[in-house]
C-alpha cells in the first residue's frame, strides 16, 4: 500500500492526510483545496460517482473523513475498487451496511477507526487481555474545551452533525449480561478527575462492535461520554423538550454558532476494567489526558490530533501487514502495544 486518498479535507481530514503524506503518497480530495497543505489536492463533487471512482480507482486505500451520513458512497466505490477502506464514523447503520460488503470485499473494510470508537475499543479490549474472567468494563471519552464558560460549558470542536447523531440515537450496551438498547443522554453519573468534577452519559456508537465480542462474557459493558456538569441537562431540553431532535440541521447550525470551536482543549480518555485473574479480584484502569501539539509546526487541537493519528495508525499498520489484508476489522482486535509503535500511534504516548 502506497497511495492513500483521503476524502474531506476539514480540520481532521486535512491532519489525516498530512500525517499519512510523511508514509504514503496522498491525494487529498474535496469539493474545494485547503491552502497551505504538504500533499496533492484533487477537487470535485464528492457525491459523483464516476468522479469518485476515477480517482480511487489509482489509489491503494482511501480514508473516509466526511459527515457520518456521507460515508456510504466512498465505502462503495473502495468496495467496487478492490482497495482498502478506513473511515472514523460513530453511525451504527453505515458501519453495518460497510460490515456487510466486507464479507467479499478484496481490501481492508475499517470503519470506525477515530478516537471513540476506535481508540477507546483498543485501550479497552488491552485491559481486558489481563483478566481470566471479566466482570465490568466502562469505557469514558470527552473532547472539551479546557476553559469553558456558559451553562452549557462545551464547544464543537468535533462535527456537530457527528455530535448530535450520537446524543440522539439509542447506545448498545451490556447490562446485568444481557446486550441491550438503552437511550442517549441517559445514565449520567459523576466522575472526579484530578479534583475537577465531570458528568458522564450513554452516547450512541462509542463501542463500535465490543458488544458483539464480550456478548456472554462480561456482565456490564458500556461507553459514556464526558462533559462539563450540567450539559446532559440542557441537551435533553433542546433536543426533546424543544423537539429539535426532528430539526438536525436547523439544530447543528444554532450549536455551530453558538459554540464555535476553541484553540485550548483537551481530551480525556479513561478505561476501567474489572475482572479475576486467576482466582483474585482485580480492577485495571487506563487514564490519559491529551492536550494540543505542535505538528510540522502548525498547532492542531486535542481532538483533531486524537482522532486523526487514530485512524493513521491503523492504515500504518494494514500497510505493514500487521493487521488483515482484506475483510471487516474490528478495533478491538487491533494490538495496542503494535497500534503505539506505529508512527502515529506514538503521538498516543505523550512522548511526543
Amino acid at each position: 500500500m502506497k497511495h492513500i486518498a483521503v476524502v474531506g479535507l476539514g480540520k481532521v481530514g486535512s491532519l489525516v492526510a498530512t500525517l499519512l503524506n510523511d508514509i504514503f503518497t496522498v491525494t487529498g480530495i474535496d469539493q474545494k483545496a485547503p491552502a497551505d497543505v504538504p500533499f496533492k489536492v484533487v477537487t470535485g463533487n464528492i457525491t459523483d460517482k464516476n468522479f469518485l471512482e476515477d480517482v480511487l480507482s489509482k489509489q491503494d486505500g482511501v480514508v473516509s473523513c466526511l459527515p457520518y451520513n456521507l460515508n456510504l458512497p466512498v465505502a462503495e466505490t473502495a468496495f467496487k475498487t478492490g482497495i482498502h477502506y478506513f473511515d472514523l464514523t460513530e453511525d451504527v447503520p453505515t458501519t453495518s451496511a460497510i460490515r456487510k460488503m466486507a464479507e467479499t470485499s478484496k481490501g481492508v473494510m475499517a470503519p470506525q477507526c477515530g478516537l471513540a470508537p476506535g481508540f477507546i475499543g483498543i485501550v479497552g479490549a488491552d485491559l481486558c487481555h489481563r483478566f481470566t474472567k471479566l466482570r465490568d468494563v466502562e469505557l469514558r471519552v470527552g473532547a472539551l474545551p479546557r476553559y469553558p464558560n456558559g451553562l452549557m460549558a462545551y464547544s464543537f470542536t468535533w462535527s456537530p452533525a457527528g455530535v448530535i447523531n450520537e446524543y440522539i440515537n439509542d447506545a448498545e450496551v451490556i447490562h446485568n449480561g444481557t446486550r441491550k438498547m438503552v437511550p442517549s443522554l441517559d445514565g449520567v453519573e459523576y466522575i472526579n478527575i484530578e479534583g475537577q468534577e465531570f458528568e458522564a452519559f450513554s452516547t450512541s456508537g462509542g463501542l463500535g462492535t465490543l458488544c458483539e465480542t464480550l456478548e456472554g462474557k462480561v456482565d456490564t459493558l458500556n461507553y459514556k461520554t464526558i462533559r462539563y456538569p450540567g450539559h446532559a441537562k440542557l441537551m435533553r431540553f433542546l433536543l426533546y423538550e424543544l423537539i429539535l431532535k426532528d430539526k438536525r440541521e436547523l439544530t447543528e447550525q444554532i450549536l455551530t454558532e453558538a459554540k464555535p470551536p476553541v484553540r485550548e482543549d483537551v481530551v480525556y480518555v479513561y478505561a476501567v476494567v474489572e475482572g479475576w485473574k486467576g482466582q483474585e479480584l482485580a480492577r485495571d484502569e487506563f487514564y490519559q489526558a491529551y492536550h494540543p501539539i505542535t505538528i510540522h509546526g502548525k498547532e492542531w487541537r486535542a481532538i483533531s490530533w486524537t482522532t486523526a493519528a487514530s485512524v493513521a495508525a491503523v492504515v500504518e499498520m494494514v500497510a505493514n501487514k500487521e493487521l488483515p489484508q482484506k475483510g471487516f476489522i474490528k478495533q478491538e482486535e487491533i494490538p495496542f502495544e503494535k497500534f503505539l509503535k506505529t508512527k502515529n500511534g506514538f503521538l498516543y504516548t505523550n512522548k511526543q
